[in-house]
Order: C-alpha cells, then structure tokens, then sequence
C-alpha cells in the first residue's frame, strides 16, 4: 500500500462514546459520515450513575473517497 492508498486511523478516549467521536472528528477534521468507528470499550458509570467511571475508547478510520 502506497502513501496515497493509507487510511488515517486513530483510538480516541472521552467520558462517552460520543464525546470520543466529537474528539476524532475534530481533530481529523472531517464530518461524520467520513469516518468508520469501532467502539473498543463502552464507558461504565460510577458510584450514583456518575459519568467517567471507565472511558469510552474508540477507533475511528477515515473511509477512503467513494466509499
């Protein structure tokens, strides 16, 4: 594979899967419908139903044009 036919890819954690999508979108600058993601860890919540117990962890993939 040549550099032109590499895909960019990137794990991602936040507090909800969510908010890791916000995270790699922004940072790949691209919208949503561009990229492919796999959620590799489901956050958890904490004591009381807090938020950010365990992170959510994400991979997200640029899909390739036409695609």
């Amino acid at each position: 594979m040549n550099k032109k036919e590499q895909l960019t890819t990137i794990e991602i954690e936040d507090r909800t899967v969510e908010g890791a999508i916000q995270k790699a979108m922004n940072a790949l600058k691209v919208s949503r419908d561009d990229i492919k993601v796999k959620i590799l860890k489901e956050e958890k919540r904490g004591l009381f139903g807090m938020e950010g117990a365990v992170r959510a962890k994400i991979r997200v993939t640029v899909k390739k044009p036409g695609k």
